[in-house]
């Protein structure tokens, strides 16, 4: 049978009642925006300035005002890998992580990290995990997927 205009009607209003409802549900993904913290914000310009050693000084301020912050820490860790700090880049994707279990920036350049130690398979960990969180595909999962496939072509494993 037919549905008759009212029944279309009934129905196409029902759908877009869910589409609106499902587009207004929070995300079960952690907010990634940057704090409010000046001293934060002059260390991510000094980061994007490729001035690692300069940044550290205010990340740790950040960190000092602000120890719960996720996106401090992956910063951190992103300095300190950045510098070859290994062991303290660990320690603060670590904790980023802890916080923000699916922080996209925390676990690709997690994921980096343990390519850099030779860790294809925990690497290959930070990526499944960003599979999941990157619902649609996002910048994070696929800068690690090609680091990845890097790394297995200089290794010569294939997949």
């Amino acid at each position: 049978m037919k549905p008759t205009g009212l029944g279309v009607i009934a129905s196409t209003m029902a759908a877009c009642l869910f589409c609106v409802t499902a587009a207004a549900a929070p995300s079960s993904d952690p907010p990634q925006s940057a704090p409010a913290n000046p001293d934060y914000t002059e260390a991510a310009a000094l980061i994007e300035a490729e001035k690692f050693a300069e940044a550290l000084p205010l990340l740790k301020k950040a960190e000092s005002a602000e120890p719960d912050n996720a996106d401090v820490h992956n910063y951190l860790g992103y300095a300190h890998r950045k510098l070859k700090n290994y062991d303290a880049a660990l320690k603060h994707y670590k904790i980023a992580l802890r916080l923000a279990p699916r922080h996209r920036g925390a676990n690709e350049y997690l994921g980096e990290l343990y390519l850099v130690l030779g860790d294809l398979a925990k690497a290959e960990e930070r990526l499944a995990v960003l599979d999941k969180a990157c619902l649609f595909g996002c910048e994070e999962y696929t800068e690690l997927k090609d680091a990845i496939a890097a790394y297995k072509a200089r290794m010569g494993k294939d997949k």
